[in-house]
C-alpha cells in the first residue's frame, strides 16, 4: 500500500507521523492533504538508510534539493560523497544522484547508503549510457532496457525518479513549429527527442505509462514528472512546447492518482521575473495542486558564476507563488562540474530563498525563527545569533575573523556608535 492509498483509507502511517512532527502540524490534516495529492512523502519501501522522513507539498516548509554525481569527463566517487556530506550538512532536504560517468550502480548505491534524507535519480541517463557502452547510440535503446533500469533503481530504494513522460511527438512538433533560441536543454528530454525522431515512435515512458505506474506503486516510489521542454533561456520561457508538455503532465498526474501513485511535477528552468507567478499558477491549476518542483528558476542568463544568487531570486518568488520544492543551482552552473564548496553555497542560497517564501506563505515557524533572531540582536547576544543563523558555520567564522575592536559587545561596523546600544542606554 502506498502513502496515497493509505491516506485515502484513513490510515495514518509512521511516515505521516514523522512528517507531522517535523512540520509541527496536525497529522490528520496532513493525511487529508496526502489523500488529495497535494502532499507527498518520498520514501521507497526498500530504502534502508534514510534517517529523516520529510514531506513535500502545500502547507509544508519549502524543501531544497541538491544535485551531485559524476560526469563522463570526471569520475571521482570520493569527491561526490564529500559533496553529499556537504549538501546534507548545509541543510539539503533531498539529494539527486545525476551521475553519467563511471560505475553508475556503485555510485547510486553509495549515495543511498550514505544519505540520511530522500534520494532521487534520473534512470534514463543510465539507460542511455549503458547503450553507449555497448557501442550503440542512444537512439537504439529499447523499451525493455529503459524499464529494466527503472525497476533496478526502484529495487535499490530510490525514493523518487525523474521521468520525462510529457516529451511526446505532439510536444516536439509544437516546439519545433514555434522555434526556440536554445531548443531542448534537458538531458533526459534531449535523449528522448533524439530517440523519437530517429525511430519515428512515441516516447516509451508515455506510451507505456501504465507499466511505469505499476513499478512506482509496487515500491511506493514517487514519480517526478520531468520538464523535458523546460526553457533553457528566458527568451524561451512559457512557450508552446513548455505549456503543451505541462498539459500532458496534468493528465498524467490524474492517471497516477487513479493507480494510487504519488507524483510531483517538475517546472522551469529559465524564467524572467514577471512570468514566474504565471508559471506557478498555471502548473497548480493544470496539475490539480500536485507538488511543484522547480529548478531555480533562473531569472537572467548573463550572470555565470553567480547563478546561485540568480536562482535564489527566482526560487523565492516561485515558492511564494506556490512552488513546494526548490532544486538548487550552484555558482558553477553553465560553467563546470560543481566543487564541494559550490554545492554548499548552492544549498545555502536555495535555503534562503525557501525560507523567505515560507515567511510570505505563513508556514508554521518561519516568521517565529526571524523573530527570535531579532530578539537576539536587540540583546546583542552574539552566541544566540550564531545559533539561529541559517548558516551558523559562516556566521561564526566571520564574527571570529573581525579585526580588533574596543568593545566586544558590538560589531566592527558601528563600534561605539552601535544604534542598538545607544537606544538601549
Amino acid at each position: 500500500m502506498t502513502q496515497l492509498e493509505a491516506a485515502r483509507k484513513g490510515i495514518i502511517t509512521e511516515e505521516m507521523k514523522a512528517v507531522a512532527k517535523d512540520e509541527g502540524i496536525d497529522v490528520n490534516e496532513l493525511r487529508e492533504a496526502i489523500a488529495r495529492g497535494e502532499v507527498i512523502i518520498p520514501r521507497n519501501k526498500n530504502r534502508k538508510h534514510i534517517k529523516r522522513i520529510l514531506g513535500i507539498g502545500k502547507g509544508l516548509r519549502t524543501k531544497v534539493n541538491a544535485n551531485i554525481g559524476t560526469s563522463s569527463d570526471y569520475v571521482n566517487y570520493e569527491e561526490e560523497l564529500e559533496k553529499l556530506k556537504a549538501a546534507v550538512e548545509a541543510g539539503a532536504d533531498a539529494v539527486m544522484d545525476l551521475s553519467t560517468g563511471g560505475d553508475l550502480d556503485y555510485m547510486r548505491k553509495e549515495v543511498l547508503e550514505n544519505c540520511p534524507v530522500m534520494v532521487g535519480t534520473v534512470p534514463i541517463y543510465q539507460a542511455a549510457i549503458e547503450q553507449r557502452k555497448k557501442g550503440k547510440g542512444v537512439i537504439h535503446m529499447d523499451k525493455e532496457h529503459i524499464f529494466d533500469v527503472i525497476r533496478k533503481h526502484a529495487e535499490d530504494g530510490v525514493d523518487f525518479i525523474t521521468v520525462h513522460c510529457g516529451v511526446t511527438l505532439e510536444t516536439v512538433s509544437r516546439m519545433e513549429k514555434e522555434g526556440r533560441v536554445l531548443g531542448v536543454v534537458s538531458r533526459g528530454g534531449a535523449i528522448l527527442v533524439a530517440w523519437m525522431k530517429y525511430n519515428k515512435k512515441e516516447n516509451p515512458l508515455y506510451e507505456y505509462y501504465d507499466e511505469l505506474l505499476d513499478i512506482a506503486r509496487e515500491y511506493d516510489m514517487v514519480l517526478s514528472l520531468g520538464d523535458g521542454f523546460r526553457p533553457g533561456c528566458i527568451a524561451d520561457a512559457t512557450d508552446r512546447g513548455q505549456i503543451q508538455e505541462l498539459i500532458i503532465i496534468g493528465e498524467l498526474v490524474q492517471r497516477a492518482w487513479e493507480k494510487g501513485v504519488q507524483v510531483m511535477v517538475e517546472g522551469p528552468g529559465h524564467v524572467p521575473l514577471h512570468q514566474i507567478g504565471t508559471n506557478m499558477l498555471l502548473q497548480k491549476r493544470i496539475c490539480h495542486g500536485a507538488p511543484f518542483y522547480v529548478l531555480g528558476p533562473v531569472v537572467t542568463d548573463v550572470a555565470p558564476g553567480y547563478d546561485h544568487i540568480v536562482s535564489a531570486i527566482g526560487g523565492a518568488i516561485a515558492a511564494w507563488y506556490g512552488a513546494d520544492f526548490l532544486c538548487y543551482v550552484t555558482p558553477s552552473e553553465h560553467l563546470r562540474l560543481p566543487t564541494v564548496e559550490d554545492v554548499r553555497e548552492g544549498v545555502i542560497a536555495a535555503r534562503i530563498a525557501a525560507h523567505a517564501a515560507d515567511i510570505a506563505k505563513g508556514v508554521k515557524g518561519a516568521a517565529e525563527w526571524d523573530l527570535e533572531m531579532s530578539k537576539a540582536r536587540w540583546n546583542l547576544d552574539w552566541k544566540k545569533q550564531i545559533e539561529l543563523a541559517l548558516d551558523p558555520v559562516k556566521a561564526k567564522m566571520m564574527r571570529d575573523q573581525r579585526p580588533p575592536q574596543k568593545e566586544e559587545e558590538v560589531c566592527t561596523m558601528c563600534g561605539e556608535y552601535c544604534a542598538i546600544k545607544m537606544i538601549r542606554g
